[in-house]
């Protein structure tokens, strides 16, 4: 057995010998609970250095008495003296343990702690002979006991499925896991400073609400007893945010979750974190040049460097994005110049000859998207600003004054992948009012991810919004480009499963 715990069982089917295992840490609780040494009656125990700040800092604390505490992930017992390691948040860190230093009782219960126990631990610092930072034990503390073992230490936790429903043992064993998630929490500070360096304030709007709008997505819905009334969870920031404008909060973001009734796959999880932010007096152009100062400061705070290398491709964020038109970028990777296409029959004539599937609601607008998405968006792995979207898909954007067929949007992508989605704020409630009605005829249609008109939102119009730039962040993928990570579970604590039968 991978613990030692009883070397004279006979052979046992694995899942018999679980339960022996699971018998004895029991037992040995019980043991402890009737000698009234309960480990869980332990309220606290002061902790004065992690395993890493000790290596790091061996020259000046050699010789000294540090306490530490954490996860007992190894044992080797020796007689009269043995040794383990202890991991903590940081890292893990060797414990020599000897019997004329810690005394035979302590000794003796030292040898009866499970792997997986958590452990205190006062010490002094020394070095082994082989060069290893490690603390020798003058006194040790049993302060919480595992009942269920580890999974084989040699092998990890390598079921990708338990990984993510047990994020808990997921995080214990796999230390590039842990790694992921502190440097997730450090992207987000690093936002945060940025911003705030920047004037902006951030807010909270609710999620629960009445009318789910700001992005083309299916919400999901539930009904609140009180008021009797059906209500959304949240798809977008955007409007209320935009209120917030109106109410003259120029600059304003805010990071939350937000929930798309969609499928799931390595880049989309129905509740995910978006980062929205609003600016008065600006433009898309001011979008574009805060987006590219914004990701550079982070991967320089981060990574500290702004080349990215995920799944082997290097991404640069130190030289100036790329910027070009969607009309452009569908011309260059597919030959068709919707510049030269100016009806419907001869939107979906193009689509025919170059097999782009559509359908009988699609406009022109929607054609030349799918074209983006057909045929450009995998090349899209540098930086790259793509501008002026048609203005069928662009319900909340201002159209572009000299061309009104179009308006001033762009997202960003890179390694193929859209990373955040701006606007040039529509401030005209009136037209407005009109992108409405042109939603609720394609919701009508049959497309159920089309925005239904908002009167609150009509009225704060009414009332008047500043020229306003404003754009929202799918953070996760930023965070997997961040962390080299495969898949948006990778990045998510706890990511939506189906539950197990």
């Amino acid at each position: 057995m991978a613990e030692n715990e009883r070397k004279d069982i006979p052979v046992q089917t694995e899942e018999a010998q679980l339960s022996e295992i699971l018998q004895i840490r029991r037992d040995k609780l019980k043991t402890l609970q009737d000698a009234g040494k309960d480990p869980f009656q332990i309220t606290k125990f002061d902790v004065s250095h992690h395993a890493e700040e000790i290596k790091a800092d061996y020259d000046t604390l050699e010789g000294k008495d540090v306490t530490v505490a954490g996860r007992l992930m190894s044992k080797r017992i020796m007689g009269k003296a043995s040794f383990a390691h202890v991991q903590d948040l940081s890292g893990t860190i060797q414990i020599y343990v000897a019997r004329d230093s810690l005394g035979e009782e302590a000794y003796a219960e030292f040898k009866k702690y499970d792997i997986g126990d958590i452990v205190g631990v006062a010490s002094t610092v020394f070095k082994t002979k082989t060069g290893e930072t490690s603390l020798h034990a003058t006194g040790m503390t049993l302060l919480s006991k595992s009942l269920k073992p580890l999974p084989e230490k040699f092998h990890g936790l390598t079921n990708v499925d338990m990984r993510y429903r047990q994020r808990y043992v997921d995080l214990i064993m796999n230390p590039e896991s842990k790694d992921t998630f502190i440097k997730r929490s450090k992207i987000i500070a690093a936002i945060r400073r940025y911003l705030d360096s920047q004037g902006f304030m951030e807010v909270e709007t609710p999620m629960l609400v009445s009318n789910a709008g700001g992005a083309a997505a299916r919400p999901f819905e539930t009904h609140f007893n009180a008021l009797d009334e059906d209500f959304k969870l949240r798809i977008s920031l955007e409007l209320p945010l935009k209120r917030l404008i109106v109410g003259g909060l120029e600059r304003v973001f805010e990071i939350g979750r937000v929930f798309r009734n969609e499928g799931l796959d390595t880049r989309h999880n129905p509740e995910f974190t978006l980062m929205e932010l609003y600016q008065a007096y600006t433009d898309y152009h001011g979008m574009m040049d805060l987006t590219e100062n914004m990701f550079r400061y982070v991967a320089k705070e981060v990574l500290g460097t702004t080349t990215i290398v995920y799944n082997g491709v290097e991404m640069d964020l130190g030289k100036p994005f790329a910027r070009v038109t969607m009309v452009d970028a569908v011309k260059q990777y597919s030959g068709v110049d919707f510049k030269e296409i100016h009806t419907l029959e001869e939107a979906r004539a193009a689509a025919d000859a170059h097999h782009v599937e559509y359908e009988d609601r699609h406009t022109k607008g929607d054609i030349l998207n799918l074209f983006f998405e057909t045929f450009v968006e995998e090349h899209l792995i540098q930086p790259t600003f793509v501008m002026d979207h048609p203005v069928e898909i662009s319900p909340l954007t201002k159209k572009k004054p000299e061309d009104p067929e179009y308006v001033e949007r762009f997202e960003m992508f890179m390694n193929g992948w859209e990373m955040c989605n701006a606007y040039s704020e529509l401030n005209d409630p009136i037209d407005q009012r009109e992108r409405f009605k042109a939603q609720e005829a394609q919701f009508a249609a049959g497309d159920e991810e089309a925005n239904h008109t908002d009167e609150d939102f009509l009225n704060a119009l009414e009332i008047v919004m500043t020229p306003t730039g404003g754009i929202g962040y799918g953070i996760d993928r930023l965070f997997m480009l961040l962390t080299d990570s495969a898949s948006i579970r990778d990045v998510l604590l706890f990511p939506t499963m189906k539950t197990l039968d």
